[in-house]
Order: C-alpha cells, then sequence, then structure tokens
C-alpha cells in the first residue's frame, strides 16, 4: 500500500470571510481559486506545514485554530486536509506571492462567486457547514 502524503489547505478566515486564492502554476491550474497550503514535510506537523505554507506563498503570520471535519482525495497519493487560521495580530495583510497571481476574501454570501477547484469544492463546503 502506497503511503498517503497530506496537503494541508487554509480556511484563512477573518471577520466572517474566507481567503481564496487564485493558481498562476501549473497551467492545468490557473486562473482557478483554492484554499492555500501545500504538502506536509517528512517530521513535520500539519498545523506547522499550515503556517509555514501561509507564510511562504501569501506572506501572513496565521495561528491555526482547528481541524475542519473530514478529508478529500486529491490525486494519489495525495489528501487534502483542512484547518481554520486566522491571521495574527499584527501580521501584514496576504499578497499572492507563490503560486497565485490573486487572493480574493470572500463572504458567505459570496463564496460560489470563484471558480474553485474541483477538489477544493467539498472541503469549502464543509467549512461553509461548520463555521460561516
Amino acid at each position: 500500500m502506497t503511503e498517503r502524503i497530506v496537503v494541508v489547505g487554509a480556511a484563512l478566515l477573518d471577520d466572517g470571510r474566507l481567503l481564496a486564492a487564485r493558481r498562476s502554476a501549473p497551467p492545468e491550474l490557473a486562473g482557478r481559486w483554492e484554499l492555500p497550503g501545500g504538502k506536509v514535510e517528512p517530521g513535520e506537523s500539519p498545523e506547522d506545514a499550515l503556517v509555514r505554507e501561509l507564510r511562504e506563498e501569501l506572506g501572513v503570520e496565521a495561528e491555526v485554530v482547528e481541524r475542519v471535519p473530514g478529508e478529500w482525495p486529491l490525486k494519489a497519493p495525495y489528501v487534502l486536509q483542512v484547518w481554520t487560521a486566522r491571521p495574527r495580530t499584527g501580521s501584514p495583510g496576504p499578497e499572492p506571492l507563490q503560486d497565485h497571481d490573486a487572493l480574493r476574501w470572500l463572504t458567505p454570501d459570496r463564496l460560489w462567486d470563484v471558480d474553485w477547484l474541483d477538489q477544493d469544492v467539498p472541503a469549502v463546503r464543509e467549512v461553509v457547514a461548520h463555521l460561516l
């Protein structure tokens, strides 16, 4: 059995809004929106990976709050797990630094205004159902 690799996604919340990030690469994903995040490195906890990825991709210092129930299969052997997080007090606002060319803060009534990546749709639904 192939060992699965966890990809962490951030449901970054601020003032009742969810951050969406538009992919700029790879070409097959460019222009679609996702929850920012990335792979958990060997020896790293998912929570630490989430903080690291948000710093690297968006330049934001974040505090992990809680795991969103469920996990979603990606291309084998990857699986998506999502945590809620919030920007730390005093952290600069997020900017699209790596792999993204735009960011949007979405209010609950505007969550479906963006073209989410297929694999992120069930995770966003779970965030909405439990947190917003």
